[in-house]
């Protein structure tokens, strides 16, 4: 403020009027009659005019141009009570124009005001970290515009009174993606959401979740599926929603993430998957299928004699098909019962949203040294024979991920 007065005759301090009115020219010192406000600056016939700062006895100030009598143009105005400050464009005493507000309690705009209010384009950072650079209107998200949030998901589409409404495309953090209809600040409409496993659901939104979303998993097949040891077999997978119908998906594109299973019509299939030893302190139930023979040779059991381990004959049922390959010594999971478990289909979970857990009875039988059966799918004999309890668990597939 000195600098810009500094070598003029007129910059000289002036001595209070004796009657207690304002300078005329110059710079000068006021309180006026109402001592809420002082004033020391630039005159110019008896009004403030050029630069100068307005002091308020609550704290608060306002520094920078006047002309005759009001502040108009460049300034900063600080407000005691908020702790907010804004340096830009002044007209008749209101921020107006395009400025800088900086926010104690945390944020900072910087676009076009009109009265005092965020209004044009702009761009806010507010005390959460969210970062939106677009339209404004009424001090509100209005228009179009695109919001960062923190977790690192991203918004770009329509907005109503700092609500996101209308058309707009959300791209989370985690691969996944929503173009549709939104209204009031949620999914609501016709949209897609294709999932960062690959799935994709289009149709109907309701309060942020799709109509036909699936309720529950269930693995396809016999009720007991049953697998030579050392053999590969594959798991299908369905999505059910509550009222049975199977979940509508689709596919995003021509490939999925490194890893995934396609899903198409509310299914997935796993191939190729083999199973290890089960975990430490979980052991086969041994079961009985046809004359075996125990470690001895005599016709027996599934158990040898004294040793508690599995015998490792073969049931009949012929040898591996050509070209499939054998597991290594030590790394297949012996004869006996065991539970697959598909804890869910997507990773990270669809929408957030777990689903029960699937289990399928699966029963691997012994095997020859010259010979080994392929996978088999065999339905349920008639009759009251039902699956063994499930003791035992083998470590299952990347059920994980579609």
């Amino acid at each position: 403020m000195a600098a810009a007065s500094q070598g003029s005759r007129s910059s000289r301090p002036q001595r209070p009027d004796p009657q207690g009115r304002p300078p005329q020219d110059g710079y000068g010192v006021y309180t006026y009659p109402n001592s809420f406000f002082r004033y020391e600056g630039e005159w110019k016939g008896g009004k403030t005019h050029g630069r100068g700062k307005l002091l308020f006895k609550d704290g608060s100030y306002y520094e920078g141009q006047f002309a005759d009598g009001e502040i108009m143009g460049r300034g900063c105005r600080h407000w005691a009570a908020s702790g907010n400050t804004y340096s830009g464009q002044f007209v008749f005493g209101e921020p107006q124009g395009h400025g800088v507000m900086e926010y104690k309690a945390g944020g900072r705009y910087e676009g076009e005001l009109c009265h005092g209010m965020r209004e044009g384009h702009g761009r806010l950072v507010d005390q959460d970290g969210r970062v939106y650079c677009g339209s404004f209107h009424n001090n509100k998200r209005h228009g179009r515009g695109h919001m960062a949030f923190p977790n690192g998901d991203e918004y770009d589409g329509d907005w109503v009174r700092d609500q996101r409404q209308g058309h707009g495309v959300l791209r989370c953090a985690d691969g996944s993606t929503y173009e549709g209809q939104w209204h009031s600040g949620v999914r609501s409409g016709l949209g897609s959401m294709a999932h960062c496993s690959g799935l994709v659901y289009r149709g109907m939104w309701i309060n942020g979740h799709p109509v036909g979303r699936a309720a529950r998993t269930v693995i396809l097949g016999p009720e007991v599926m049953d697998v030579a040891r050392g053999a590969s077999f594959t798991v299908r997978v369905q999505l059910l929603q509550d009222n049975g119908a199977v979940a509508t998906t689709g596919r995003r594109g021509s490939c999925c993430p490194e890893g995934c299973r396609r899903a198409e019509r509310g299914c997935a299939q796993f191939e190729d998957v083999r199973l290890g030893p089960p975990p430490p302190g979980y052991h086969p139930v041994p079961f009985l299928d046809g004359p075996h023979q125990d470690a001895s040779g005599r016709p027996g059991g599934g158990l040898s004699p004294g040793t508690g381990t599995p015998t490792t004959q073969d049931p009949p049922g012929g040898s591996r098909p050509n070209g499939a390959a054998e597991a290594e010594p030590g790394t297949e999971a012996p004869p006996g019962e065991y539970v697959i478990m598909i804890q869910d289909v997507t990773t990270p979970p669809f929408l957030g949203r777990r689903l029960p857990t699937a289990f399928k009875h699966l029963r691997v039988s012994a095997r020859g040294p010259a010979s080994s059966a392929p996978a088999l799918e065999r339905a349920p004999e008639p009759g009251p024979r039902r699956a063994a309890h499930p003791r035992g668990q083998a470590s299952p597939p990347d059920t994980t991920s579609s």
